[in-house]
């Protein structure tokens, strides 16, 4: 399980500056702002780690760039849809890195590595879909909601999808562990 906290981590963290992005914008109306406290919040992400003399991993540097590439387009065009489109970029690199095939393998506990490895293969590639498509979710609100809606949509998918996955995937591998181990003890 703590192995599974930290392999979300990243996606965590990067929902931080969304997060704090609709706040501010709630809460003053003022895209300018939210986008200003957003990108603070990515420098101070990374600057913390690099206080703490912790590595910053590569997707964390690409997180940051993005969210500066992005809050400085919406600075000079007054236009959230630069913000809005942030997500879709880390969605699809994270969605590539799991691609790699048993990368969640890693992850599951011994008994599970014995009983259901296929499974950790095959929903390393459903969390990869889950990626992809909300990639091209965000894209579709981005371009068609306004900035206090999307960021309320896209925080909510963005939680509730990753839950109701890992719930789908508990049971399901839960289930399938506890029939193949039982059946290993009645062939033995």
């Amino acid at each position: 399980m703590k192995n599974l906290f930290q392999a979300s981590r990243v996606l965590l963290l990067d929902m931080a500056s969304t997060l704090l992005f609709l706040a501010v914008y709630l809460l003053t109306g003022s895209i300018l702002l939210a986008v200003a406290l957003g990108m603070a919040l990515g420098v101070g992400q990374i600057a913390w780690e690099l206080v703490r003399r912790r590595p910053v991993e590569a997707l964390q540097w690409l997180s940051l760039l993005i969210i500066l590439v992005s809050g400085s387009a919406t600075f000079f065009t007054n236009d959230p849809v630069f913000v809005m489109l942030k997500p879709t970029v880390i969605y699809v690199v994270v969605g590539i890195v799991m691609l790699k095939r048993g990368w969640m393998n890693r992850y599951l506990p011994p008994i599970a590595q014995a009983t259901v490895p296929d499974l950790g293969i095959t929903f390393g590639y459903v969390w990869a879909g889950l990626m992809f498509f909300s990639a091209a979710l965000n894209i579709a609100l981005a371009l068609t909601l306004d900035a206090a809606t999307w960021a309320a949509v896209k925080s909510a998918w963005a939680i509730g999808s990753k839950l109701a996955l890992f719930g789908i995937q508990y049971a399901v591998m839960k289930s399938t562990g506890i029939r193949r181990a039982r059946a290993m003890m009645a062939a033995t």
